[in-house]
């Protein structure tokens, strides 16, 4: 009985040990650091009302890395495209 008792407890302390080495490898596990929040551009451009038009702005902007947030019409005959980056 005495046996099982002190393989049961130099198990726990190597396991122990073996975990506290391996944390030390790895460095500082649960270290937060702080992010700068982010901050963000906004493009509001009125656009013509065709397809095609519409079309080729967004791909001009998506390829300049600007992502279409919205399209609010204020009137029926000129669009609105609201990018942010």
């Amino acid at each position: 009985m005495l046996t099982i008792r002190i393989s049961v407890a130099w198990t726990i302390a190597v396991v122990s040990l073996g975990a506290l080495g391996l944390l030390l490898l790895i460095g500082q596990p649960f270290a937060v650091t702080a992010q700068e929040p982010k901050r963000y551009q906004y493009q509001i451009i009125e656009v013509l009302p065709d397809t095609k038009n519409m079309q080729t702005k967004l791909n001009e902007f998506g390829a300049d890395g600007w992502e279409l947030v919205a399209v609010p019409m204020g009137s029926m005959t000129e669009p609105r495209l609201i990018f942010k980056k």
